[in-house]
């Protein structure tokens, strides 16, 4: 048993001497940004580019107030109704539209009505309550 041990040390002590002698690795140059971006001075996606090569300013998308994620139509019910009392706007959002649960969109005059404190206020009433902003786009009121 011994001997085994001794090996094992003379094997550590021959792997760390040959790993001694490799050659250092080196930090590679990194040549700076500034010298390689020449006439281009940012990214640019290419939605954003004309087809002639000219800058195209990107419209500005809308983004929605989103507040829900409840599991039952009574607590969206009840919230709905909670919402109209302030006096903000709200519409019904397909189920599978905004992912899990029911949510509801407010009307952007709304938005401002509701702050952080209201938001807090809500989900302390509606225990599962959520709220999230997201582009307006592609979500259609339930008729």
């Amino acid at each position: 048993m011994r001997w085994l041990f001794l090996l094992l040390v003379v094997l550590n002590v021959f792997y760390y001497v040959w790993h001694q002698q490799e050659a250092p690795l080196r930090a590679k140059d990194v040549t700076p940004l500034s010298l390689y971006r020449g006439s281009q001075q940012d990214i640019r996606l290419l939605s954003e580019t004309a087809s002639d090569g000219r800058r195209v300013e990107a419209a500005p998308r809308q983004q929605c107030l989103f507040i829900g994620g409840l599991a039952d139509e009574d607590s969206v019910a009840r919230l709905q109704q909670r919402l109209l009392a302030m006096r903000v706007n709200v519409q019904s959002v397909p189920k599978d539209a905004a992912g899990g649960g029911y949510w509801l969109a407010v009307a952007p005059e709304g938005q401002r009505l509701l702050g952080d404190q209201q938001l807090q206020n809500l989900s302390k009433e509606f225990n599962e309550l959520k709220h999230k902003i997201m582009l307006c786009e592609g979500v259609a009121p339930t008729q």
